[in-house]
């Protein structure tokens, strides 16, 4: 594990497998003590089993987490990830029949998720559920210098926040973006985060019900293309270039 001089930290939860762990914890006024057995090598592979080669380590961190979400009876939120990571994890945490998990964004078409675990036999709630993420208004004038979702993600790095602890990012044009966080980090953010570019801004926290999502536009559309590669379905169903497409790929603005 590794701690910066803001108190955030990171680490890599791939030893936490070879571990056994005793935890006490406090359940209906009563202590009750708990041990955790660690996964053995075995179970690990078998859960891991299909899992992309790019997304286990993460995958192995939400399977820890909801290790620890079962032998405590709390509800625990892993980092914001994108699409792919969030379907693997689903795809494994099948096989864990003990654990719920339930992934969340901030609004019902977001991309970065979280998920937050909890045991299967403890009753659901949607308050815990949008708990786990809060949104915050990124607010300046625009007007001369526009700021794309590029900026404010590097202007949000920039306080030494990681990048899973952020969500999606809502341009909202000349007047700044609606950005999704980990709660724990809106104080941080409301101090740290002061410009974008060479705009100041002013940053605070709002409803998850006063985010501006713009409405999806549906259009189908049928072509018949030589291979599936992404570069050629992106540019069948957007229409510019195949390599611009290749371009938006490598800058990560298209997965």
């Amino acid at each position: 594990m590794t701690l910066t001089a803001n108190g955030f930290h990171s680490c890599r939860l791939w030893q936490a497998f070879k571990l056994s762990r005793t935890l006490r914890v406090s359940h209906n006024s009563s202590t009750r003590l708990i041990t955790t057995k660690a996964y053995s090598g075995k179970e690990k592979e078998r859960l891991l089993k299909g899992v992309t080669v790019e997304h286990r380590e993460d995958v192995a961190r939400v399977l820890e987490q909801g290790q620890q979400a079962e032998s405590t009876w709390t509800a625990v939120f892993t980092d914001f990830y994108t699409p792919p990571v969030i379907a693997d994890a689903l795809q494994a945490l099948k096989f864990v029949p003990d654990v719920h998990p339930e992934a969340w964004g901030g609004y019902e078409m977001a991309e970065r998720k979280r998920i937050k675990l909890s045991r299967a036999d403890m009753p659901e709630d949607l308050g815990a559920l949008t708990a786990g993420v809060s949104a915050i208004w990124v607010k300046g004038n625009f007007i001369f210098d526009s700021a794309t979702h590029r900026d404010f993600l590097g202007a949000c790095l920039g306080t030494g926040i990681e990048r899973s602890k952020v969500g999606d990012i809502l341009v909202q044009g000349e007047r700044g973006a609606h950005i999704l966080v980990v709660p724990e980090l809106v104080s941080h953010l409301e101090m740290s985060l002061t410009s974008v570019r060479s705009v100041p801004v002013s940053t605070r926290q709002i409803e998850l019900s006063e985010l501006a999502v713009r409405e999806v536009k549906v259009q189908e559309l049928k072509s018949v293309e030589a291979s599936l590669r992404l570069d050629a379905i992106a540019s069948a169903g957007f229409r510019p270039s195949r390599s611009k497409i290749v371009d938006m790929v490598k800058a990560g603005d298209i997965r």
